[in-house]
């Protein structure tokens, strides 16, 4: 016996009429009418009398309105539970991210997660991937925006399909602020600022080439925020990807792109076969079904 199909019986008794209640839910008079008696034919009982002005439940239609009723009533109360849900869940998610551009993605996931689920908050946390993966490991941080190369081994994820870019970062009064591009050439014996992270820096050295073990490396830095305080004071050049520095002053620091261009990709991951707390467990969800609707892989 189907649910659909006692909500159509109770439509009947209540409209004491087939065509009445066909026109309420919508239906045909001969599709309504199919139903009903297919009803009685599995239970194996008459519902009706079926007079000439209107319909008058028999016995066994009274027993089964009543019983209809209470199973849809907990029908109803139960689906109304399962929504409650939503409003129920709370606590906060832990988002580990790298100065990159895919963090711009989160503002709307955030956004659209919030309305769903208003008791629950977040705490950003900006670090390297390498570092981010520590506190993933260690159960401090739930989600990570990580930049690869990246060993994913012990993580599910899913892979971004916008590209991170590589620029070099510049006080706007520099000679190379003059140029559209940066070539490895034109960083021979500049003072830089090299990312800290040596699987990044081993993709750097396969872009300079030969010349890599011959730079002048004055810091390593494991964020672009704290390189760019050195590029505003003329202290060096730093190699950093674009990702947040495209907001910043102008007027204070710029960058150009690399010639080769050089691009990373970047991911969304999280622990895999990590238990979480359900705020986590539904942002990890809303985001799997919104980004693989954008087509992220």
């Amino acid at each position: 016996m189907e649910i659909r199909v006692l909500r159509y019986f109770l439509a009947v008794v209540r409209e004491e009429s087939i065509t009445k209640a066909a026109d309420l839910l919508h239906i045909t008079q001969p599709t309504l009418s199919r139903q009903i008696a297919q009803m009685e034919e599995e239970m194996g009982v008459k519902l009706f009398d079926r007079g000439t002005r209107k319909i008058v439940l028999t016995n066994e239609g009274l027993l089964l309105r009543r019983r209809a009723e209470e199973i849809l009533e907990l029908v109803d109360k139960t689906e109304r539970e399962l929504s409650e849900q939503d409003e129920a869940v709370e606590g906060t998610v832990s988002i580990g991210c790298g100065d990159l551009a895919a963090v711009q993605l989160l503002p709307e996931l955030i956004r659209s997660f919030c309305e769903r689920y208003p008791a629950v908050t977040f705490d950003l946390y900006t670090a390297t991937a390498d570092h981010i993966k520590d506190r993933m490991d260690r159960g401090l941080t739930d989600i990570g925006l990580l930049l690869e190369p990246v060993n994913m081994e012990k993580y599910d994820y899913l892979r971004f399909n916008q590209r991170e870019q590589w620029v070099v970062v510049m006080h706007p009064d520099s000679p190379l602020a003059k140029l559209e591009q940066i070539t490895p050439k034109d960083l021979k014996n500049l003072p830089l600022i090299l990312p800290r992270r040596l699987t990044v820096r081993s993709e750097l050295a396969r872009w300079f080439g030969d010349d890599f073990d011959k730079l002048n490396v004055l810091f390593t830095a494991n964020l672009p925020s704290n390189s760019s305080i050195m590029v505003h004071h003329k202290l060096a050049y730093a190699i950093a990807i674009k990702g947040s520095v495209a907001f910043w002053d102008r007027e204070k620091i710029t960058y150009r792109p690399l010639s080769p261009a050089l691009t990373a990709t970047s991911v969304m991951a999280w622990k895999r076969k990590q238990p979480f707390a359900l705020a986590a467990e539904k942002f990890i969800e809303c985001c799997k079904s919104a980004l693989s609707d954008r087509g992220e892989q």
